[in-house]
């Protein structure tokens, strides 16, 4: 996201608040932040069109400080917004207007790794790609790969449920998570849990599939047990090209058909084409309208078997040329050119809107149809990046945020792509979370009975709403104004505050 939407109208810090006082006598020098000058680095993620500054951000080294803080927080009824490195997408880490703001990027230690069980355990401010890096003396690797991987960290991973370009056949975050150690803000105070462990499955219900995409809603991750994936002896890429998006999208149906779960099953179209080659020169073909990156592993054998499948599917879909990575140079070339789509794209336009929307794999050839013609409607450009695989879209919408007009337009066209998501059977996020960006989009997702349900499980965890409110889950309000209108896109407005515990 690169969207930089004036700041004006936002709340700033109290410093005369107790609870200010109290961190001030608790905790030591650097720990908290209070001054304006230091909260603007804090007041969005990576969806900066929305921005809020925070009463104050902490930045607690230890568990003990954290536990400090939030009891604190929750003495003095004060909100608290969990974040990372920031590098989320849908609002999810903006700032509460009388919150705080507690940073876990301090909580960067590889507490173990153990190659037997083929395990992890880590704080959350750990980076994705750190863990990986640990990892290879082991032959193993971290598979979830976002393409933020060498700044996002576990626990922001957790929070969002990230993906990646390897997700297809390795799983979400979700799938790769053992165990989490949390703490809760109960009636009574702080409390400590933990959600699943480290045998393959735990008992009860499966309260750490809950964990993981819950925003920071429900709990404070502090520990996080992650398998690890050995390293293939082989992995190639296959790139095609094709003449059309509707026939790249048709042949990501027909590999699925055929059987063949590649490791990796990426598409982009020409305007993401002609925004990384020149930045990344990944030897893409600028020719094409589109081109699909298929990757295959495992063992020498394997990999060519599963080469020769997916060229002859893809030649019978009409991909020309069919290239096939001749080195492992050329393959992480190739990856490459796609995980730096979106700063190449950030490089032709002022601004841009990352959407993420996720759709069955049979209808990407309508909904990249349907983008097209929203183009022509909105007057702007959008390049089209995704996890074809599973049908989870990233269009990114070109703009120039200093424009008011154009920024509506923006806005409007990112809620159309979900709310035509929802109608063709898919859904509002793939991996991005929900967020402040969606929240109109819930309405559209899901029935008020629905939204009902997810209110009393957040009270559950959450009795006080201290934990990222006014996140997620739309206020009735805002749902009858949606139901109203019959459109999410006019409550979709830059700088827009957190609605706030309801």
């Amino acid at each position: 996201m690169n969207a930089h939407a004036p700041s004006g109208g936002q709340e700033g810090p109290h410093p005369s608040h107790p609870l200010l006082a109290e961190l001030r006598a608790r905790l030591p020098a650097l720990t908290w932040l209070d001054q304006t000058e230091d909260l603007r680095p804090y007041e969005c993620d990576g969806l900066s069109a929305y921005r809020q500054l925070p009463r104050a951000v902490v930045l607690p080294r230890t568990e003990a400080e954290l536990k400090t803080v939030l009891e604190a927080c929750h003495r003095h009824r004060v909100p608290v917004v969990a974040r990372g490195a920031g590098t989320g997408l849908s609002g999810g880490a903006m700032p509460h207007a009388d919150g705080v703001v507690v940073s876990l990027a301090r909580f960067m230690e590889i507490l173990e790794i153990d190659p037997q069980a083929r395990t992890a355990r880590v704080q959350p401010g750990v980076r994705n790609l750190a863990l990986s890096e640990a990892a290879a003396p082991y032959q193993l690797y971290y598979a979830p790969d976002p393409s933020s991987q060498i700044a996002c960290t576990l626990g922001g991973n957790v929070a969002e449920n990230s993906g990646g370009v390897h997700c297809l056949k390795y799983g979400l975050t979700v799938h790769n998570v053992l165990e989490v150690k949390a703490l809760l803000l109960s009636e009574a105070g702080v409390e400590e849990v933990r959600f699943g462990g480290p045998a393959p499955d735990a008992p009860g219900l499966d309260l750490l599939a809950l964990i993981n995409g819950s925003e920071g809603m429900l709990a404070i991750t502090t520990e996080i047990r992650v398998r690890l994936t050995p390293k293939p002896p082989l992995a190639r890429v296959v790139m095609a090209s094709f003449a059309s998006v509707t026939a790249a999208a048709d042949a990501v149906a027909a590999i699925i058909a055929a059987g063949l779960i590649p490791a990796g099953l990426e598409m982009m179209d020409r305007q993401a084409i002609a925004a990384v080659e020149p930045f990344a020169r990944a030897g893409y073909d600028t020719q094409a309208a589109a081109i699909l990156l298929c990757e295959s592993d495992g063992t020498p054998e394997e990999v060519e078997h599963e080469i020769a499948q997916m060229a002859q599917v893809l030649a019978q879909a009409g991909a020309d040329p069919i290239r096939v990575s001749g080195s492992e140079a050329e393959r992480l070339r190739f990856w490459a050119g796609r995980k730096s789509a979106f700063p190449a794209v950030g490089r032709i336009t002022p601004d841009y809107l990352c959407m993420d929307g996720t759709i069955p794999r049979k209808r990407l050839g309508e909904m990249l149809g349907a983008i097209a013609d929203m183009e022509r409607r909105y007057q702007l450009r959008c390049a089209n990046v995704f996890h074809a695989g599973d049908g989870n879209l990233h269009p990114l919408i070109m703009f120039d945020a200093n424009s008011p007009d154009e920024t509506a337009r923006a806005l409007a066209f990112g809620g159309e792509i979900l709310e035509l998501s929802v109608a063709l059977g898919g859904t509002i996020t793939g991996e991005h979370g929900v967020g402040i960006e969606k929240l109109a989009q819930m309405c559209a997702q899901f029935s008020p009975e629905e939204l009902d349900c997810f209110r009393t499980l957040k009270t559950a965890f959450d009795p006080l709403q201290l934990l990222n409110p006014g996140k997620v889950i739309p206020s009735p309000a805002r749902c009858r104004e949606y139901r109203q209108t019959g459109s999410a896109r006019p409550n979709n407005s830059p700088n827009t505050r957190n609605e706030g515990p309801r």
